[in-house]
């Protein structure tokens, strides 16, 4: 388990994270509301030469796709409920293609995620202070 008391810090241990993804990587974050999600995609996408301003929650889109020195695809799984394979088919390109999937909410689709995910987990811990997080990364 990692320890982050900042965006900046969380950020910065997704950099160190990133050093270890090649192409074909899915990471499936989970996490309450503000835990660092996106804070975690800023820090993968800024070591792939993708600036943080360019990286958003894909609320909306359900998906962004980065293009940096790997093409990045930030998923936001959020308002996804009960999805079988054949609602989630069209996943498959981004999933096995030749970029890395970052996946928020992703406990959202943990039934249609092809084996081999790598799961990081982002807590907060209130007595700790607003802004510390436990990250937790299982291969």
């Amino acid at each position: 388990m990692l320890e982050s008391r900042s965006a900046a810090e969380t950020s910065q241990i997704a950099k160190e994270f990133a050093k270890t993804l090649k192409p074909g990587d899915i990471v499936a974050l989970s996490g309450d509301l503000g835990a660092g999600k996106t804070a975690f995609t800023k820090g993968v996408a800024e070591f792939f030469g993708i600036p943080a301003d360019e990286v958003g929650s894909p609320t909306f889109t359900m998906v962004n796709q980065y293009d940096g020195d790997l093409t990045i695809y930030h998923f936001d799984a959020y308002r996804l409920e009960n999805v079988g394979a054949d609602s989630c088919d069209w996943m498959d390109d981004y999933f096995f293609g030749d970029g890395i999937c970052l996946i928020e909410w992703a406990q959202n689709i943990k039934d249609v995620l092809p084996k081999g995910y790598i799961e990081v987990k982002l807590d907060k811990a209130p007595e700790k202070g607003d802004d510390y997080r436990a990250i937790t990364i299982i291969n």
